[in-house]
């Protein structure tokens, strides 16, 4: 449960991302929901996976996992950059990432 938790708290980070993102750009509703919304659903998940799971761990693999994502995302559909070097270093993210859950 504790894993579940810190996975969707980091998909909601992810959420709370592209609103920021979006409501830099256009100042909205929607955008101000996303953006706001994202990122307390993701620290109230975080917050309930330490039931679980240490604090130490699962704030780590929150940080790696919503970091990659929002770098992923940013390429995707904001046009930031694909360099091979910003590519290898959100693999070198998701490899420590996958690392702490494995010895956890």
């Amino acid at each position: 449960m504790g894993w579940f938790l810190v996975v969707a708290g980091a998909l909601m980070e992810t959420v709370g991302v592209i609103g920021l993102t979006r409501y830099s750009g256009r100042r909205s509703l929607l955008n101000g929901v996303l953006y706001v919304g994202g990122f307390a659903a993701s620290f109230v998940l975080l917050y309930q996976s330490f039931r679980y799971l240490q604090l130490s761990v699962a704030y780590a693999v929150w940080v790696g996992l919503g970091t990659a994502a929002a770098v992923l995302v940013g390429m995707l559909f904001f046009g930031e950059s694909r360099r091979p070097a910003r590519l290898l270093s959100v693999a070198v993210i998701v490899v420590g990432v996958v690392g702490l859950k494995a010895v956890s």
